[in-house]
Formats: C-alpha cells, sequence, structure tokens
C-alpha cells in the first residue's frame, strides 16, 4: 500500500473514533431531573419510612386547629 493511501485511512479512522468517542459522551451524559430516579426506591421499607417520618413532622409544623368555637355575639 502507498503512504497516500495509508495516511488517507488514518485520518479515515480518526475522524471515525473522535465520531464515536462524543457519540459515547453523548449518550452516558446523566440526566439531571427526576426522572433519572425513577422506580429507585420502589418496594424500599427505609424509604417508605423515610416518607412516613417526613410527611409527620410536616403534619406537626400545622396549626392545631381549635375545639373550641367561639362564643356567638
Amino acid at each position: 500500500m502507498a503512504r497516500s493511501d495509508l495516511e488517507a485511512r488514518l485520518t479515515k479512522l480518526e475522524a471515525e473514533v473522535h465520531y464515536l468517542k462524543t457519540a459515547v459522551d453523548r449518550e452516558s451524559t446523566p440526566v439531571k431531573d427526576w426522572r433519572a430516579i425513577v422506580g429507585t426506591f420502589a418496594d424500599d421499607p427505609m424509604f417508605e419510612e423515610a416518607i412516613q417520618l417526613g410527611r409527620e413532622y410536616r403534619e406537626s409544623l400545622r396549626p392545631k386547629s381549635s375545639s373550641r368555637r367561639k362564643a356567638p355575639r
């Protein structure tokens, strides 16, 4: 094979490798929103407990409703 043929093939291969590396990098970029973790904690008892504790905490911050009614004027 002539030197010019080898150089042309090498240039073409380098371009192909660059294209493939770019494609792999593009596909491996993680999704940075809620869809990336959907289903991660399915059927996880510790996660369910964390959800319950969070709910109880938020409810504890709510103002308590008064059971006494104001007297009519």
